[in-house]
């Protein structure tokens, strides 16, 4: 199957209730270049011009755009454009991949050096800010890693026991609410979900990360794709150490694993490390973002004549 290529337009305004005089923000709106994706071109546009940008890799080696703002401001409109090419990239078998309690003792702290794929991933064996290690999501999550069962299994069978026993509800949540709400409440958002299953894979000694991105949605049929309809998504990647498979993704939220209809932005431990927009302001009135995004495959569909020219204007302009 030949990579599937996407337009993607991410739109972030601020219409402020009163005049911002400065302003610091950190921005991961840029997708990564890895194996099975192709960034072909990219730009985040911003207006106002900023007082200040640097763009650079953050710790995790995502990209990310650093601005300030030493001019008061009414307004901020944050417009990332990006073609990307992604090709298929589903793991193999399953079942082939090492014994669950093999992955978490390989992991777990002794004297001898470590391989250094194995040192990167400790970094996401242990508590951040959205992700709690508790024993009660090790108990939630008991039951799907029994003995001797071979890591990749146990995780798709989590991740089926999550998109079975939570429903997504936006009202349920916000950015802030702690996982163990999640799980007793068992309602949330991609996020929440993402979180939950992260905190029960480090509960068991597993190194699990929080991937950011797009995922195309399709409208009903017969409809027309809608243009600032989609939204930013969030899944799951679990380290297979010492085989062909790496890291690999999962998405809770979809009950899937991502293939050629997710766009991977940036990793890191929570929500917090790659938030898309992060930063702090002086005046602005508490004002909310207004936030659009289209994701649209290049190839399986007749691109609007309107859509294509202001893609291809917003490149320019960035």
């Amino acid at each position: 199957m030949p990579a599937v290529r996407y337009h993607v337009l991410h739109e972030t305004r601020y219409d402020y209730g009163s005049p911002v005089s400065l302003s610091q923000q950190q921005l991961h709106l840029s997708p990564r270049i890895l194996a099975w994706q192709q960034v072909e071109e990219q730009c985040v546009d911003i207006e106002p011009t900023p007082s200040w940008r640097r763009d650079g890799l953050d710790a995790f080696g995502n990209p990310v755009t650093w601005v300030a703002f030493h001019a008061p401001h009414d307004s901020l409109l944050i417009r990332s454009v990006m073609t990307i090419a992604v090709e298929p990239h589903l793991p193999g078998d399953l079942k082939n991949s090492p014994p669950w309690e093999a992955v978490r003792d390989r992991l777990a702290y002794d004297a001898t050096d470590p391989q250094p794929a194995d040192l990167d991933a400790t970094r996401f064996l242990f508590e951040s800010p959205h992700v709690r290690i508790k024993h009660e999501l090790a108990d939630y999550a008991a039951d799907c890693f029994p003995p001797g069962k071979p890591l990749l299994l146990c995780v798709q069978a989590l991740m089926a026991k999550i998109f079975t026993e939570f429903t997504f509800d936006p009202e349920a949540t916000t950015v802030s609410t702690p996982v163990l709400d999640v799980l007793e409440n068992k309602r949330g958002v991609c996020q929440d979900f993402a979180h939950l299953m992260i905190a029960c894979l480090r509960a068991l000694g597993l190194a699990a990360r929080y991937v950011s991105g797009y995922l195309l949605t399709r409208p009903p049929p017969g409809k027309p794709r809608l243009i600032g309809a989609d939204a930013s998504h969030a899944w799951v990647s679990v380290y297979v150490p010492g085989s062909e498979y790496g890291w690999v993704d999962f998405d809770p939220t979809n009950n899937l694993l991502p293939d050629t209809e997710h766009i991977t932005l940036s990793f890191g431990r929570d929500f917090s490390d790659i938030s898309p927009l992060r930063g702090i302001i002086l005046g602005g009135g508490g004002a909310e973002p207004e936030v659009a995004v289209t994701v649209f495959p290049i190839e399986e569909e007749d691109m609007p004549k309107e859509l294509l020219a202001a893609i291809e204007a917003r490149k320019g302009a960035g």
